[in-house]
């Protein structure tokens, strides 16, 4: 089911890690909902970056899968609104999150993870975005604001 003109369903949701531990990742109606607020987030993510292909490594996770892969217990993915993207031909990783910050989108998180993908979060429905940008060089040291290189 397409969400948006280039984002589906299934791409938001498939995890490799939650289909070798057996984990159901099927979101409920209102994480839908949300997903398809991400998707229609994610093409403006997408015109910001020169219409270039955005790959999705890691959307909504159940909170059982959240917790297996070491996520916050506040993630935004776990409510299918934020997703890990990366986007070669655009650039690395740190220029896709200056992009996307430079382009004005009201983002709740824009965040350079280990120097190896962006992580991108929208706003619950009704609120506004902090527009936090952080940058996470390993889980010792957690965030720290702005986007640095790694």
């Amino acid at each position: 089911m397409m969400l948006s003109a280039h984002f589906s369903l299934e791409e938001l949701t498939a995890s490799e890690v939650a289909a070798r531990a057996g984990i159901d990742n099927t979101p409920s109606a209102e994480v839908v909902r949300n997903l398809a607020r991400l998707a229609e987030g994610l093409e403006l993510v997408r015109l910001a970056l020169g219409s270039k292909p955005v790959h999705i490594t890691s959307g909504y996770r159940s909170a059982r899968l959240n917790q297996m892969v070491g996520g916050s217990k506040n993630s935004m993915h776990i409510q299918g609104l934020a997703a890990d993207i990366l986007c070669p031909a655009f650039g690395p990783p740190l220029e896709v999150c200056r992009a996307i910050a430079r382009s004005g989108i009201g983002t709740d998180q824009i965040i350079h993870e280990f120097g190896k993908w962006t992580h991108v979060a929208f706003p619950r429905p009704g609120q506004i975005g902090r527009n936090e940008l952080l940058t996470i060089r390993s889980l010792a040291t957690g965030a720290e604001p702005g986007l640095r290189n790694v």
